[in-house]
């Protein structure tokens, strides 16, 4: 017999089901259309988005991290749900330079399935990320970063579309005295490259990206793109490939955010790696410590 341990979509946002599981002090992987939140005994352990650059694709592109050890930790620790324990162990990674990525992985991805308060898909018990344990976060922590960054942005440009959407530089407008992050970003912004998609490309944290963006929105240099003009079909075209019906979820694989664009193309890697917001990471890691 089998037993069905998941719980049907409703329509309860994402917010009120978190603070539900953690009054119950609940484990497993809680399901949104924006990503995947992993809890253990009522706190955030992990939090996955399509939208933001994985853990090993930060750690790796910043020069933090060989890839073959992070691959390494993959292939010995993985499925024993161990890989930031084994890339300590190993002497790979200081602990404390991976607790401070975790955490901008975490809280980045975070604001995203937050971001618009989604309902839930399902809240699978037990279910246990590949990473394992590297620093819980309560809560209600969570929540309040993710309300102050949605504020934050807010504040620079009220318009959220610039997070999601394809974004294009204003013609006419004239970037003068840029600094030099928001240059280097502000040169990815091709018409059909997403926030998300920029951040992949320089190795960035998409938050920071977001504020850039916002900024370089505010100042009139970029807006949405606007849509494509349909095009016609062509005659006697090829039958298209059958597609197989998405499942539910797919399953994360270490190093890929599950259903990432690749559009429109390959991510270069970054020639300037951008330098990681340490000050932030610092205060919010303090903060955790004294609670």
């Amino acid at each position: 017999m089998i037993t069905r341990i998941l719980t049907s979509r409703t329509d309860e946002p994402a917010s009120a089901r978190l603070a539900a599981l953690a009054e119950r002090s609940a484990s497993g992987a809680l399901s949104t259309e924006a990503g995947i939140v992993y809890l253990a005994a009522g706190h955030v352990v992990h939090v996955e988005s399509a939208v933001t650059p994985a853990l090993g694709d930060l750690l790796t592109h910043s020069g933090a991290l060989a890839p073959d050890g992070w691959w390494e930790a993959i292939d010995r620790a993985g499925r024993r749900c161990r890989v930031g324990r084994q890339l300590v162990d190993s002497g790979h990674l200081a602990a404390g330079a991976l607790e401070l990525c975790h955490l901008g992985a975490l809280f980045d991805a975070a604001y995203f399935v937050l971001a618009h308060d989604g309902p839930v898909l399902r809240f699978r018990p037990g279910v246990a990320h590949w990473l394992g344990a590297v620093r819980s976060v309560p809560v209600a922590t969570v929540l309040r970063e993710s309300g102050r960054r949605r504020e934050l942005l807010h504040r620079i440009w009220p318009e959220p579309a610039v997070d999601l959407a394809p974004l294009a530089r204003v013609p006419g407008a004239e970037a003068v005295d840029l600094p030099a992050r928001r240059g280097r970003i502000l040169a990815q912004v091709d018409g059909v490259r997403t926030a998300a998609q920029i951040a992949t490309a320089l190795a960035c944290r998409t938050f920071h990206t977001l504020v850039e963006l916002r900024r370089l929105a505010a100042a009139g240099l970029v807006a949405p793109a606007a849509p494509a003009e349909p095009v016609a079909p062509v005659a006697h075209a090829a039958p298209a490939v059958p597609v197989a019906a998405a499942a539910p979820e797919t399953p994360a694989v270490p190093g890929v955010p599950a259903a990432a664009s690749t559009a429109p193309g390959p991510a270069p890697r970054p020639v300037f790696p951008d330098e990681p917001d340490t000050a932030l990471l610092r205060r919010l890691l303090h903060a955790l410590e004294a609670l």
